[in-house]
């Protein structure tokens, strides 16, 4: 297990074989609390600067990287991981899940000892991002806090659409044995007792959005509240009107109010 070490002045580093870059608290706060913040499909880390100078600026340790086969750690276009990997959703997104929710493990694991902060993590993100960081406060109780956007807990996304074709159905495709071990190790939808220890988690989905259908984060929700009636009440969805899945590219009005709750004492 290896890491470059921190720089100073781009804030960056290589962790084993992942990019990452953060900033450092703008404000003070009683511990230095570490929040990561993770991209949407086809994004990369530097595209959630914006996010990140705002998490500072609450006084955390703000932290975002590439995910696997994205940024820095891909070889493809955007259009090209995009026909991809919707060309065969099961069998190319869920390696993709699954293999960034475990490098989240590495990651609060480097951050805990290199950048001296609290083993206390809050974590949050767009679409994929989002899904990513629900699935890793299933198998990380580090984890304590989840401001998921866009996202869904259910790697199987029944009524998903074509973004670029509204009304078109995106086919599922099919997994082979590399992928459904993801699926069946981390799906956090099938997976409710690693949720049982309590993490918050606050979804906001468009109510109008069809790319990533806002049922998932209902039925986990009424899932985990039927199970663990206590813990299921940590779980929160907001559906905002009238909105699909593009329009959080505008970061307004949503993100002030998940910066709130994320960034809460």
């Amino acid at each position: 297990m290896s890491s470059t070490p921190p720089s100073p002045g781009n804030l960056s580093a290589l962790v084993d074989h992942i990019p990452v870059i953060w900033f450092e608290p703008q404000t003070d706060r009683p511990t230095r609390q570490l929040i990561i913040y993770l991209p949407p499909f086809s994004g990369t880390k530097e595209l959630m600067i914006p996010y990140l100078q705002d998490l500072a600026a609450a006084g955390f340790v703000a932290l975002s990287f590439d995910p696997w086969q994205h940024g820095e750690r891909g070889t493809e276009s955007r259009t090209e991981i995009s026909t991809r990997v919707f060309g065969n959703f099961r069998r190319h997104m869920w390696p993709i899940l699954g293999q960034t929710t475990l490098d989240m493990l590495r990651i609060v694991d480097w951050a805990v000892a290199t950048l001296d902060v609290e083993p206390h993590v809050y974590t949050g993100g767009l679409s994929m991002g989002g899904d990513i960081t629900v699935a890793a406060a299933g198998i990380d109780h580090r984890i304590e806090r989840v401001a998921a956007t866009i996202a869904t807990p259910d790697w199987l996304r029944p009524g998903m659409q074509d973004l670029s074709n509204p009304g078109t159905l995106l086919p599922p495709g099919e997994s082979d044995a590399y992928a459904q071990y993801f699926y069946d190790h981390l799906n956090p939808l099938t997976h409710l007792a690693a949720f049982a220890h309590g993490p918050a988690i606050r979804f906001v989905c468009g109510e109008q959005d069809t790319h990533v259908p806002p049922d998932g984060a209902l039925r986990f929700q009424a899932a985990l509240r039927e199970a663990y009636p206590v813990v299921g009440e940590h779980v929160q969805v907001e559906l905002v009107p009238g909105l699909g899945h593009m329009d959080f590219v505008n970061p307004q009005p949503w993100w002030s109010d998940s910066l709130a709750w994320l960034t809460q004492a």
